[in-house]
């Protein structure tokens, strides 16, 4: 166990909460930063919460020094596309300008590493539906722009020397941890693998598939879905990276293939045992018809190796999540 703390902004919340899960079993010290507008207290289990907003100077400066602070996992943010669309300036202010100010008070307290949540949002529509760490970032939403001045913002300190960090670009986030204890929760979510779960469950009447004529195997589009104990097991070895005196790096994470939208659909019947109403509508605007990771570089620098890497596994997992919500919460 090393003795510094390990703050994680939006530790309340889908991906955040695992992070947190995994951090403790491990036998780190956490404390969450949440101001539970999106997260939910019961998914911190044992780490210390602490309610409130990144953007809160005072609070933040205090959390950081309180508590010796090393390291800053940063997850909090707004993550809905068609939301940044309509709402581009809520998106910059939550997601870039608190990110900068959470950035100067840890710099002014002396944090030395960064791990921060970032997203394949910043690479737009790649031409060939494949991309690397070094491929053209050109975001096609105020969503995806806000979380690369982030990684901007990031890439500046540590030109400086004042921060060292890695940015972790996920792709489509899936699953719940294989126990139950914690899980998407979020209301009105539109992660494909969450909204074919509560179909199945009869929480929703019925699954949108936006598009059937895609270039791809089977016309829809197609995604490289990452199962969340993967995804948070990654944040764990950034973390020893950077311990180890690792320089900094932007890694994506996803598992190097990808699944359509019926491939989903079909693996939440296998594990529900029954088919799903689903409704065949138009292509949405911006949606690009693959978008798959190039993910060895986060194995190469990280040492990071997929255990979840089965889209069964990921329905499995996602379904039993979604009906322990339901029998909480029949209604």
């Amino acid at each position: 166990m090393n003795a510094e703390t390990i703050l994680v902004t939006g530790g309340a919340g889908y991906i955040g909460s695992h992070v947190v899960r995994q951090l403790r079993e491990a036998g780190e010290s956490v404390v969450v930063l949440d101001d539970l507008s999106t997260g939910f207290r019961e998914a911190v289990l044992d780490a210390t919460l602490v309610v409130g907003q990144v953007g809160d100077e005072a609070l933040v400066e205090r959390v950081l020094a309180e508590h010796a602070v090393g390291t800053v996992m940063h997850f909090a943010a707004r993550t809905i596309v068609p939301e940044s669309v309509a709402d581009p300036l809520r998106y910059y202010g939550n997601n870039t300008a608190q990110t900068r100010s959470l950035l100067e008070r840890c710099v002014k307290v002396g944090v030395r590493h960064f791990v921060f949540s970032s997203t394949a949002a910043v690479y737009g529509i790649p031409g060939d539906g494949r991309v690397r760490e070094d491929s053209p970032t050109q975001p096609i939403n105020p969503y995806g722009s806000s979380k690369l001045m982030s990684e901007w913002m990031l890439r500046d300190l540590d030109a400086i020397g004042a921060l060292r960090h890695v940015v972790l670009r996920y792709f489509n986030v899936a699953g719940s941890d294989p126990q139950a204890r914690i899980g998407q929760s979020t209301k009105n979510a539109t992660l494909l693998f969450k909204v074919a779960c509560e179909v199945a469950l009869g929480r929703r009447t019925q699954l949108s598939v936006f598009g059937s004529d895609y270039p791809t195997p089977d016309g829809t589009g197609v995604r490289d879905y990452i199962h969340v104990e993967d995804l948070a097991a990654a944040h764990l070895q950034a973390l020893h990276y950077l311990r180890r005196g690792g320089a900094s790096t932007t890694l994506n994470c996803g598992y190097g293939h990808g699944y359509s939208v019926r491939e989903v659909i079909a693996a939440v019947e296998r594990a529900h045992g029954a088919p799903l109403a689903v409704l065949e509508q138009p292509r949405r605007a911006g949606d690009p018809p693959s978008l798959v990771a190039d993910a060895s570089r986060a194995g190469e620098v990280l040492g990071w190796r997929p255990r979840y890497d089965d889209i069964d596994v990921i329905a499995r997992t996602a379904l039993a999540w979604e009906r322990r919500l339901a029998a909480a919460s029949p209604s």
